[in-house]
């Protein structure tokens, strides 16, 4: 039975290849507004400090079918929230 990292890796594979899928298909993927492939998604599974993460968001054509995939940044906490913990660890 696989362990909680080998599961992670797993499901991480299983979403690239998704998304890998859907570009075959002829859907673009865009980061941060920018075209992409498998170099750039990696990112999307990145742990960040500063509490950033990538946030999906699947677009439909007219026709109701898929147009495309766009991922951008989204943070946990406002950015003011982001200055202050960043001074507290600066500190300790």
């Amino acid at each position: 039975m696989p362990d909680a990292e080998d599961k992670k890796k797993l499901e991480k594979e299983k979403y690239l290849n998704g998304l890998k899928r859907y570009t075959e298909r002829g859907i673009p993927i865009y980061m941060d507004g920018k075209l992409s492939g498998p170099v750039e998604w990696e990112r999307l599974f990145e742990v960040r400090e500063d509490g950033m993460f990538y946030m999906g968001d699947y677009v439909q054509s007219e026709g109701g079918g898929l147009k495309e995939i766009r991922f951008d940044k989204v943070y946990l906490y406002e950015r003011s929230e982001q200055s202050e913990r960043t001074q507290k660890r600066k500190k300790r």
